[in-house]
């Protein structure tokens, strides 16, 4: 396929640099890095008749793809080098939105400076009509597997174009290793130091930069247009992480969930795993659904209407009390505080639950000078109930699951605390044997170097997003404010750090972040978003049109409705009057 080279050169990026509009038209696709740099060191514009003319390139076909071999100096961080291990041609395929273009899939592996280190393994698709454009995807968890880089954005909706479908070339990595048995929760991959720091962000620079070489003898350019990426919970964090470390190569990202905190948020994890650990402490699903619908009957109301939904989330925070709160009349406290059955709690259940609503606080100094990590919106989430909702599988796993914490920890205890474990035991002490629950994570004694260690380098929180919004970069941010795994509060918080690094007005010009009322960590029973952020980063990046008011719809609780997408700190209030299934309905609200 033939290309004219240079409708794609306004938008070159190399290794991070910018370089001029009229040099660009001057080197064209055949600069090298040491052109690059003569380039950048010797005369002005002026002198460009005095260059020689570009030289010429093929692209490749997808067969010829197969055998193209990436130098490790086209890469930004150490490694040896990238190999093509397999290219095959995709047919075009699905019809409508689901519809997705012929494309070259392209697998391969980065091979590390450690020889004892995992590949770094990535899959990169290169349509055959490409719209000059990438999106880079995150991962989730520990990583450990390739995400689908023909999926959707993080909750993208099915009646839009995948950005495959839409033309761009996608791609994503495992982060650099291989999980096994547990999946997602598998931490075994760090007892290798360049395996950690692959993980906590040094892969991301590593595939993009890959992907870049690959991208370039595909279409024979010199870059693309624009640049994105998409990821929620720790692919949230990877979003982040790629905006403040490398702003120079990307114009847009879309964050959702995002677990940016991350070694902090572990910490976390320890403390409401000891809490639920305690005789007693760990509430059964039937107590889960008493729980919550308790939490309704006393927080649905404060949004002006009784939808199944908790949007008015600070007042019910300030309000809800497990311990003097009723469910159809009758206390939900057990009497005397003891075990009383599925339809009440317990004083060591309420204590845990209270531990998921606070804060912890650190009593040292950590690395990423963190502080403390907040409590979770648990009045009125899924913790993992009965249900028959076709994500509900989904949601007890991704909550407090199905077994309580335990040393051996079960597979099946709650994520969190499978997570927490296997941070301890291969992250922080590095001793495959170790009862995560003897380390106090307020207090960790002989680990408290360690920890700190990690959380400077897992803990992505730069605040100051100058150099990206300089180059016309945007976020668009958003989180479900009945997440139970990755705390809406963190996120919230992190906004707030950025508009008072940055300055509210100056924060307003490339971000927004917004909470979805009933949204839980990926999927929800009560709310199951779908929201156009593609569409609305894209307009934003490309045509300066800032994104108007967002509505958000509902795939599983009540399929089809919809509310508007607030932006933070507002909530969908109900107006009084109208279909309370529909966004019109509504207006967003503080107070």
């Amino acid at each position: 396929m033939q290309n004219n080279d240079s409708k794609y050169l306004p938008g070159y990026r190399h290794r991070g640099r910018h370089i001029g509009a009229a040099r660009r038209a001057v080197l064209g696709t055949a600069l090298t890095g040491m052109a690059l740099m003569l380039a950048a060191c010797g005369g002005d514009d002026d002198d460009d008749h005095h260059k020689p003319p570009p030289t010429s390139r093929t692209p490749k076909t997808c067969a010829e793809m197969a055998s193209v071999s990436v130098p490790a100096s086209a890469i930004g961080l150490p490694t040896s080098g990238a190999v093509v291990t397999e290219a095959t041609v995709v047919a075009a395929s699905g019809i409508g939105a689901q519809a997705v273009g012929e494309y070259c899939r392209v697998l391969g592996s980065i091979k590390p400076v450690d020889p004892a280190a995992p590949d770094i393994r990535f899959q990169l698709n290169l349509p055959t009509n490409w719209n000059n454009k990438i999106m880079m995807f995150g991962g989730g968890g520990y990583n450990g597997s390739i995400p689908s880089p023909q999926g959707n954005v993080p909750a993208g909706p099915a009646d839009q174009p995948t950005p495959l479908g839409r033309g761009y070339a996608t791609f994503a990595s495992d982060s650099g290793h291989q999980a096994g048995a547990l999946g997602s929760r598998d931490g075994s991959f760090g007892a290798n130091d360049e395996a950690l720091r692959n993980f906590a962000g040094d892969a991301l620079k590593k595939t993009r930069d890959t992907a870049l070489h690959l991208i370039q003898a595909r279409y024979a350019v010199d870059g693309p247009r624009k640049a994105y990426f998409a990821g929620g919970s720790t692919g949230g964090r990877e979003a982040l992480a790629v905006v403040q470390r490398w702003p120079q190569d990307w114009d847009g990202a879309i964050v959702l969930y995002p677990a940016w905190n991350a070694a902090s948020l572990d910490l976390q994890f320890g403390r409401i795993t000891r809490a639920l650990a305690q005789p007693g402490a760990y509430p059964n699903p039937a107590k889960r659904r008493a729980l919550f619908d308790a939490s309704l009957q006393a927080c649905d109301g404060l949004d002006g209407v009784q939808d199944g939904v908790v949007s008015n989330v600070p007042a019910c925070n300030a309000s809800f009390n497990p311990a003097t709160a009723t469910l159809n009349g009758a206390p939900l406290r057990c009497a005397g505080g003891g075990e009383g059955g599925d339809n009440c709690l317990s004083d060591p259940q309420i204590a845990a639950l209270n531990a998921y609503n606070t804060p912890i606080t650190f009593n040292y100094a950590l690395g990423s000078g963190e502080t403390q990590y907040p409590g979770f919106n648990v009045w009125g989430a899924d913790l993992g109930m009965p249900g028959t909702s076709p994500v509900q599988a989904t949601v007890i796993s991704l909550a407090l699951n199905e077994l309580q914490p335990a040393n051996p920890m079960p597979a099946t205890a709650p994520y969190f605390s499978v997570f927490w474990d296997q941070w301890v035991r291969y992250f922080v002490t590095r001793d495959p044997n170790f009862n995560s629950l003897t380390l106090d994570p307020e207090n960790p004694g002989a680990w408290q170097a360690r920890i700190s260690e990690l959380t400077a380098l897992q803990d992505v929180n730069k605040t100051d997003l100058s150099a990206f919004a300089a180059k016309g970069g945007k976020v668009l941010m958003a989180h479900g404010s009945a997440d139970v795994l990755v705390s809406t509060r963190a996120t919230a918080q992190y906004y707030q750090r950025v508009q008072a690094t940055m300055g509210t007005e100056r924060v307003a010009q490339f971000m927004r972040y917004y909470e979805i009322p009933g949204y839980g960590h990926a999927a929800s029973t009560v709310f199951n978003a779908a929201w156009d952020s593609l569409t609305a980063l894209e307009n934003w990046v490309e045509k300066g049109t800032e994104p108007p008011a967002q509505v958000v719809t509902d795939t599983v609780g009540v399929p089809g409705r919809t509310r508007p997408l607030c932006p933070y700190p507002g909530w969908p209030k109900y107006n009084g009057s109208g279909d309370i299934n529909a966004a019109g309905s509504y207006s967003c609200a503080t107070s």
